[in-house]
């Protein structure tokens, strides 16, 4: 199998990011984005996702964290676009769920080339260390747009800091699932023969 890898910079006048990604990874990740909580949740997509991440980010904090995380999701979606190339072989569709304690996030995804996505839910708090709950929402959806992927997410909890690493960690794993190369299929996964 040829390596699944990219590096990808996005450099605006509100952030600097440089980001690197193996799909075939061991789930090792260096994550500096001057958000706590956002580079917990990055490092918990690695670990969960088996994916070898780097996010170097310097964002205009000094405003808001708006765009340190769409500008990470936008360069991370263009990540998982270049890895996967023509997608020949992949799995294609998944679904997770994942609860953290009394919240439960679920994913379901297409790597279809038609960027759509769909979001049901509240978070259960304003904020979670330095990051706007509603950010997370923002995140999948920008991730979404950039990776070419029809996405899904809907979240129930009673404490956002929950409810977010839940969504998180069912994006790892439905990507994880979807990007995985079934050995059975020599092909892009697709009637029309592209995605």
């Amino acid at each position: 199998m040829s390596e699944r890898t990219a590096a990808v910079t996005r450099e605006t006048a509100e952030t600097d990011i440089d980001v690197t990604l193996d799909l075939d990874g061991d789930g090792d990740s260096t994550v500096e984005t001057g958000i706590g909580f956002f580079d917990h949740m990055l490092d918990s997509f690695s670990t969960h996702g088996l994916f070898d991440l780097t996010v170097d980010c310097d964002g205009d904090l000094e405003i808001d964290d708006h765009h340190t995380v769409e500008d990470v999701a936008i360069t991370l979606g263009a990540a998982f676009e270049e890895a996967l190339g023509d997608k020949r072989g992949i799995s294609r569709f998944a679904d997770r769920t994942v609860p953290m304690d009394e919240s439960r996030g679920r994913i379901v995804l297409d790597i279809s080339g038609r960027p759509h996505f769909e979001f049901d839910g509240e978070f259960s708090q304003d904020s979670v260390g330095g990051m706007t709950s509603h950010m997370a929402r923002h995140f999948l959806r920008s991730l979404a747009m950039n990776a070419d992927l029809t996405l899904h997410a809907s979240v129930t909890g009673e404490n956002a800091h929950h409810e977010i690493e839940a969504l998180f960690k069912a994006l790892a794993r439905a990507l994880d699932d979807a990007t995985r190369i079934d050995d059975r299929r020599a092909d892009t996964p697709s009637t029309k023969g592209e995605l």
